[in-house]
């Protein structure tokens, strides 16, 4: 069996699930997703990337959305339904929220599972990768696996195509 370490931001949208689950073929994977909850340092940053993107009205709004502690919730409630989501295709999902450290948590994960990847899936953060200090980027250097970054996709423009 194939297993791969995914860090999620936000819940799997279908597009999502369909495309990890079947990046290797029919053998079958097992996930350990870790769920980023929004931290409150990051709000700026996200209010650039979405000007980048264009999404003006997404980035006067950034700051309704909850952060730090108060985003814990709605992390779990995106955690379980991911978790629920990979299951129904037949995969292996366990997964936990990541409450600091992030890389040092990918890192244990990795080792203690005998992991075969890390794919990280998140919204695009033009300002962390031109920096190469988005999530990827920092993990290649700490896991020792391959690590695959991927765009997460969202259920709105999923749903206009």
């Amino acid at each position: 069996m194939f297993t791969s370490v995914l860090m999620i931001e936000k819940p799997l949208t279908s597009v999502d699930v369909e495309f990890v689950t079947t990046l290797h073929g029919d053998e079958p994977v097992s996930f350990v997703v870790l769920m980023q909850p929004r931290g409150d340092q990051d709000r700026l940053l996200r209010a650039i990337d979405d000007v980048a993107l264009g999404e003006l009205d997404e980035a006067v709004h950034e700051a309704d959305e909850p952060e730090g502690s108060e985003a814990r919730q709605p992390a779990e409630v995106g955690l379980q339904y991911s978790l629920r989501v990979l299951r129904d295709q037949g995969c292996e999902a366990v997964g936990q929220i990541v409450e600091d450290h992030p890389l040092d948590l990918l890192k244990s994960v990795v080792d203690e599972v005998n992991a075969d990847e890390v794919i990280v899936l998140t919204a695009p953060h033009y300002v962390e990768e031109f920096f190469h200090r988005d999530w990827a980027s920092r993990a290649r250097h700490k896991v020792g696996v391959p690590v695959l970054k991927l765009f997460a996709h969202s259920e709105e423009a999923h749903s206009e195509q």
